[in-house]
């Protein structure tokens, strides 16, 4: 199979090779090496890439992603930015490019490149009216060499009215296209609706499902090539069912393919501190070059024990829709994880939508304990959930959390102990053997055991004191 797409402006192609290769690897065997390979996990930014999308509003805008996270056939029908094409014409510069040059933003130049990326999105970004911090959040300099990067990030002009640029911005991003595998080298597949997806899983049993590949493809990068493997990888980004978002009476609903930054987007606009618990979530995360691909289905799908959605989702009481070519099935997500790795999800089905019921709970936290504040993996995370009547007693208390056993984990014990109780001190003091008892965390390079289970009772004590009165906190 032949994939075309648009690159720097011009239309190229190339035939197609294993599903698991990546768009960084495809530029860089072509020579365009101003797109650097820093980490091959997402973390560096230095592989950025603009894409164009249509975004929640309808408008056509670049988005920066991770090409080393990007497998190459899924850039069929799109339109893809280098660094090498941010200029206009060759020997000229890009007003990002200038700042860059008179701010003095640049030091070894390794990770030039992929600033240079994120900052010309942001530059185009519609609606923009003030600096923001995470234009450049998924962007590594490893020489230290922020300040004046930031420095050019606040001082963003807007583009000139003859930017050539803008004529392509008021251009609609076609629907992306279908993608069949015609033969044992291509290797994926992009239906554009259920009923193919459907059919496509029942004639690949074998097959990989990947949404935006922020996980998946991190362990294909590390991975020994296999020439035997055949079965397809079947990406879910070109399904629109999968991207709804809906608020009604009694749930807000969260098609399982909506890319994160859409999510972080449409609470923002539709739902403002209605989610609190999410509102806290995605900002943490991870950085925007993979919140622009990464959706809750992923996060879901793979099942890590230390993913960040899973106690959010589990002190909400979500229940996930499950849908295969038989239907679709309620599942509440504290029946969803199995074991390590391990979900309810059967051969053929899929993560659809994450429903998250109403009324939600008054009151939500959530904490992440890494080693740094952003774009990092958690350590131990918690997410809790609370009512209060008028008396201050607790109607109801929800406490999950990530990082401390093979899957995440509801603290039941804790939620029926605190049931009716006063929320004072004395009530978390009560509970807090209970917490001592939930898991059974392993030690690893980001934290030992015992670190891990003194995590947990500090994390609901912080979780009480920063919701309870002066009163409720000296009793």
């Amino acid at each position: 199979m032949t994939l075309r797409f648009v690159l720097n402006g011009h239309e190229v192609e190339t035939e197609t090779i294993g599903a698991d290769v990546s768009l960084l690897t495809w530029l860089r065997a072509r020579g365009m090496t101003g797109t650097k390979e820093g980490c091959a996990e997402g973390e560096c930014g230095a592989c950025a890439v603009a894409m164009l999308r249509t975004d929640t509003h309808g408008r056509t805008r670049f988005e920066a992603v991770n090409s080393c996270l990007v497998p190459l056939a899924a850039v069929h029908g799109r339109s893809v930015t280098t660094v090498e094409g941010v200029a206009a014409s060759e020997g000229a510069l890009h007003p990002v490019q200038t700042a860059m040059v008179h701010a003095g933003g640049s030091q070894c130049g390794y990770c030039t490149p992929g600033f240079v990326i994120s900052l010309y999105c942001e530059y185009y970004r519609p609606g923009r009216s003030a600096y923001d911090p995470e234009s450049i959040s998924g962007n590594l300099c490893r020489c230290t060499g922020y300040r004046p990067i930031v420095e050019v990030a606040q001082r963003l002009q807007h583009p000139e009215s003859d930017d050539a640029t803008l004529a392509l911005l008021e251009r609609r991003v076609p629907a992306e296209a279908r993608i069949e595998a015609s033969d044992t080298a291509a290797r994926f597949i992009r239906p554009t609706d259920l009923g193919e997806l459907f059919q496509s899983l029942s004639d690949y049993p074998g097959a990989t499902v990947i949404a935006g590949g922020t996980d998946l493809m991190v362990a294909a990068n590390f991975a020994t090539p296999d020439p035997a493997q055949t079965a397809p990888w079947i990406s879910l980004t070109a399904i629109p069912e999968l991207r709804r978002f809906e608020i009604t009476g009694d749930a807000i609903a969260i098609g399982a393919g909506l890319p994160l930054n859409d999510l972080e987007e449409r609470l923002a606009e539709e739902a403002p501190g209605a989610v609190p618990l999410l509102e806290q979530l995605l900002p943490l995360f991870s950085s925007r070059l993979i919140k622009n691909r990464a959706t809750l289905g992923g996060n879901l799908g793979t099942a890590s024990p230390i993913g960040d959605s899973p106690p959010v989702l589990l002190a909400l009481e979500a229940t996930l829709i499950l849908a295969s070519s038989a239907g679709r099935r309620k599942v509440p997500i504290s029946e969803f994880f199995l074991g390590y790795r391990k979900t309810a999800l059967r051969k053929g089905e899929i993560v659809a939508e994450v429903r998250l019921p109403r009324p939600l709970p008054e009151i939500q936290r959530f904490y992440k304990v890494s080693k740094r504040v952003l774009d990092d993996i958690s350590t131990v995370s918690a997410a809790f959930a609370l009512d209060l009547t008028r008396e201050r007693r607790v109607a109801r208390l929800r406490a999950a959390y990530g990082g401390i056993a093979a899957t995440p984990l509801r603290a039941l014990a804790v939620e029926d102990r605190a049931a009716d109780q006063p929320w004072n001190r004395a009530t978390i003091e009560s509970l807090l053997p209970l917490v001592d008892r939930l898991g059974s965390p392993l030690s690893d390079m980001r934290g030992s055991d015992v670190y891990r289970k003194a995590m947990l009772g500090r994390l609901l004590e912080k979780f009480f004191f920063e919701t309870a009165t002066a009163a409720q906190a000296a009793e």
